[in-house]
């Protein structure tokens, strides 16, 4: 079936790993979305005066909301299933691979594992605990956020002959890292601030209303 030549060219959405010294894409650190989610959940958590605090406090804020993502993506191997001779990977291991990629996200890697484990067995008395990738929530132009995941499930559909997952729903929260978390003047501080003042950015674009509108003559 071919496609409509008017057809708008449809982006994904998906993940970015970067090193978090370097702040460089790492090997395979571009996890895409196979299909965009119907829903995009955010919730902004305000950070204000306490209640019951000094009145004249009523109206500050203490820094940026926080915010999180709450988003259901679904991975299905059907269509490449259909053309095996182009597909072996997926064949051999169903989507096994698109699975694991956003696993690991959240594992220290197994090589860090094994550095601790000789470090304690040197006697080393304080081990850091494992960097993980900055990661970085990438939804269009205007919506590249750093993040951090913290909910992750998957719930597996359907399984080839010898148990390969080939259908399943990643179910995947996350929580955007502000100049709150990060180091105003670094890479990810940056890259924070750029999100906020896109958003800012678009408010401009926005056509107020009236008071009119609103069933009244002004203010009282």
């Amino acid at each position: 079936m071919t496609t409509f030549p008017g057809s708008p060219r449809i982006l994904k959405g998906g993940i970015v790993l970067l090193d978090p010294d370097t702040f460089t894409v790492l090997p395979n650190g571009i996890i895409v979305l196979q299909y965009n989610p119907d829903t995009l959940s955010r919730t902004l958590k305000i950070k204000g005066a306490e209640e019951g605090g000094d009145r004249s406090e009523a109206l500050r804020l203490t820094g940026p909301p926080v915010e999180t993502f709450k988003l259901d993506a679904e991975i299905d191997a059907t269509d490449q299933l259909e053309l095996p001779d182009q597909n072996s990977n997926t064949v051999q291991n169903g989507i096994f691979p698109q699975l694991a990629a956003l696993e690991i996200i959240v594992y220290p890697s197994s090589t860090r594992l094994q550095n601790n484990f000789n470090l304690s067995q040197a006697g080393t008395l304080e081990i850091m605990p494992v960097l993980a990738p900055f990661t970085l929530f990438v939804w269009s132009a205007n919506r590249i956020v750093p993040i951090r995941l913290t909910d992750f499930s998957i719930t597996e559909e359907a399984f080839d002959p010898t148990l390969n997952p080939i259908r399943a729903k990643v179910s995947l929260g996350m929580r955007v890292l502000s100049i709150d978390d990060l180091m105003f003047n670094d890479k990810g501080g940056s890259l924070y601030l750029v999100y906020q003042q896109q958003k800012e950015t678009l408010a401009k674009l926005y056509q107020g209303g009236t008071f009119a509108t609103l069933g009244i003559r002004g203010i009282p």
